[in-house]
């Protein structure tokens, strides 16, 4: 088993202080990195600041997303040349595009499997807030914003090696002009959250591991948005219709452990909607249940 590696990565695309960018501290307060047995590595340097978007990228404090980027791509493609398994805690989803470049540099052409409420395919134009958390799948495949594109090196991974998991805001994505992830050319794996409801969590969940397992390693990038409002309502975009605690669990167990897995990135906690701390104490519970490696 290679040693997990916590990883503090505290930004937020909304370019202010607070929200998401807390996230790490309060994790860390909470004992997930004991609860894993992960050796805590502390927070890379990263934030991002800025509330105006850049005409060619068109997002907002583009140069702070590039920045954090380049950061959190030396960071990964070092732990995983050293051996360990990152476990990234974020932060916001603008650090997936980093983190899945980081383990391409390090290992060659890895699958990811997108376990999101949101299948983040818009871009620097169909993004309505120019918020850099709405686009990384749109980066990690090379269709996002150039500049992004070229701070991870190209295309971090294939539509065919990627599978967007427990996703459900597709009537929201079409209205706003997002691409649709059928559409891609090779298409990818799809489970939207109704598909995982009616076909089973963990069964799902194990057919798309084994299924990206054997054509090599995989990160696995998990925003607890995927959970309904219901059970974590501390994070920014709620969708009704999501997972409840034990579909987590089940969704999880078998992704989280698989031998193809190769680094693990958390987003989308928000403590400062937290305040008892309830919602943060279950997902370290839930995570520390089901270990990464």
């Amino acid at each position: 088993m290679k040693p997990l590696t916590f990883i503090g990565v505290p930004v937020d695309s909304v370019g202010r202080n607070g929200g998401t960018e807390h996230g790490p501290e309060a994790l860390r307060e909470l004992g997930l990195p004991q609860a894993l047995g992960a050796e805590d590595a502390g927070d890379l340097p990263v934030r991002i600041r800025g509330e105006e978007r850049d005409p060619e990228t068109g997002l907002l404090a583009s140069g702070d997303v590039l920045a954090s980027t380049r950061t959190i791509r030396a960071a990964v493609t070092e732990r995983i040349g050293a051996g360990q398994l990152p476990f990234l805690a974020g932060g916001c989803c603008a650090e997936l595009p980093g983190a899945l470049a980081g383990a391409r540099d390090a290992l060659g052409e890895v699958g990811l499997v997108h376990l999101d409420g949101h299948a983040d395919l818009y871009d620097g134009r169909t993004s309505t807030t120019g918020e850099a958390a709405d686009m990384p799948i749109s980066v990690v495949l090379g269709l996002g914003p150039a500049a992004w594109v070229e701070a991870t090196g190209g295309a971090a991974t294939s539509a065919e090696r990627t599978a967007l998991v427990g996703y459900r805001d597709e009537e929201e994505s079409r209205r706003d002009g997002m691409r649709q992830p059928e559409t891609l050319e090779p298409p990818p794996l799809l489970a939207a959250g109704a598909e995982l409801r009616a076909r089973g969590h963990a069964d799902s969940a194990a057919a798309i591991a084994t299924m990206l397992g054997e054509r090599g390693p995989f990160w696995l990038h998990f925003d607890v948005d995927v959970l309904d409002p219901a059970c974590f309502p501390a994070t920014d975009y709620l969708l009704g219709g999501g997972m409840d605690w034990d579909e987590l669990q089940a969704t999880l167990h078998p992704l989280l452990s698989s031998r193809a897995l190769v680094g693990t990135s958390l987003a989308c906690y928000n403590p400062d909607k937290d305040p008892q701390r309830d919602c943060g104490v279950a997902l370290v519970e839930v995570l520390a249940a089901n270990r990464p490696g």
